[in-house]
């Protein structure tokens, strides 16, 4: 008897597939990305072109060679102290983390005051305005930043910072110099306290054009390093103990900035004069309308307004009203509109 075995046989099933499943790691599509901002400074660029133009153009009477050199530099001190102001009040505010305050209301405009009055008071206004210009700018220039370094860094570089001490303190000083000079103010001669009048408001007519060169090489100096820092400046909006675990000397970096800050604010202040709110005015604007946090919009967004305002200000000042007030007096107005709605909303951030 035989075994026969025969092979058993299985119903064919589908062949195995050759395709690969599909690998989880594929890259996904870029993140849309957002042209508000660029489209924002594109329109805030020509709109400032325009209003420059009509600056340097409308109602110029005489001859070309001396009116495009006059406006001109009128026009670049303008820009010089827009972009100045507005600059060191976006940092100060990230530093701060207040969008109410600004560093020219920590005293910088009275201890200038106090700095022209004490020169009138000491040695006359005719031996003042012998000073060469240059001197006297840098000597005021570098009393203002030594003043701002050593209030900040006193009061913010701590482990323990207030902004309510630092608020306090600047206005107790503030009132101190203010206190100064209106009383050596009371004892110099009447005739000598018209010269302090021009000082105590920002002017673009009379300040000594041989300065603005060097308040340029300064102050782009320091917006040159105020652009550096931007990317750290985002980090610190986090706030301390974040900023420190990504990597960012915090102390070291608001050290650096409160320095940028008290050089920008002390410069354009040493060259026309004290502007109060003007950035608080500009900082606020350009927060609104930037669409972003980020330093590299929010801060050419502020310049560029603070250039625009200046410039079409005193555009509509001497071609409508016809030197019939002061620009600065006007922007302390607006300004101080919107510091009280601010302090009323409570909107600090």
């Amino acid at each position: 008897m035989s075994l026969e075995i025969r092979p058993t046989t299985t119903a064919p099933g589908p062949e195995p597939s050759t395709q690969r499943p599909p690998s989880s790691a594929t890259p996904l599509p870029p993140p849309p990305t957002n042209r508000r901002p660029r489209w924002i400074l594109i329109g805030l660029g020509a709109t400032l072109l325009v209003a420059a133009l009509a600056f340097m153009t409308v109602g110029a009477k005489g001859s070309w060679d001396f009116v495009l050199p006059f406006r001109g530099t009128k026009l670049l001190a303008m820009a010089l102290v827009g972009v100045a102001v507005a600059v060191s009040t976006v940092m100060f505010q990230t530093v701060t983390d207040n969008r109410i305050l600004t560093p020219s209301i920590m005293g910088f405009d009275a201890l200038y005051l106090l700095l022209q009055t004490t020169l009138v008071f000491s040695i006359g206004s005719a031996r003042m305005t012998a000073i060469p210009a240059p001197a006297k700018f840098l000597l005021e220039s570098a009393v203002m930043v030594t003043f701002g370094v050593l209030l900040y860094r006193w009061l913010l570089s701590g482990r323990r910072r207030s902004v309510h001490v630092l608020v306090l303190a600047g206005i107790v000083l503030g009132v101190f110099f203010r206190s100064l000079s209106s009383f050596m103010t009371r004892l110099i001669d009447p005739n000598e306290f018209q010269v302090l009048q021009d000082a105590m408001f920002a002017s673009f007519n009379s300040f000594d054009r041989s300065l603005v060169w060097l308040a340029a090489l300064l102050l782009g100096g320091a917006v040159a390093t105020a652009w550096a820092l931007r990317r750290r400046l985002d980090v610190l909006l986090l706030g301390r103990e974040r900023a420190t675990m990504l990597g960012v000397d915090h102390q070291r970096t608001v050290g650096l900035v409160l320095v940028v800050v008290a050089v920008l604010v002390s410069v354009s202040t040493a060259l026309v004069g004290p502007i109060t709110f003007f950035g608080l005015l500009v900082a606020n604007l350009a927060y609104r309308i930037a669409g972003s946090h980020r330093h590299a919009v929010v801060m050419p967004v502020a310049a560029l307004l603070g250039v625009l305002a200046l410039v079409a200000g005193q555009t509509v000042l001497e071609q409508v009203f016809e030197f019939d007030t002061a620009l600065a007096v006007i922007i302390e107005f607006l300004g101080g509109i919107v510091f009280l709605a601010l302090l009323m909303r409570g909107d600090k951030r």
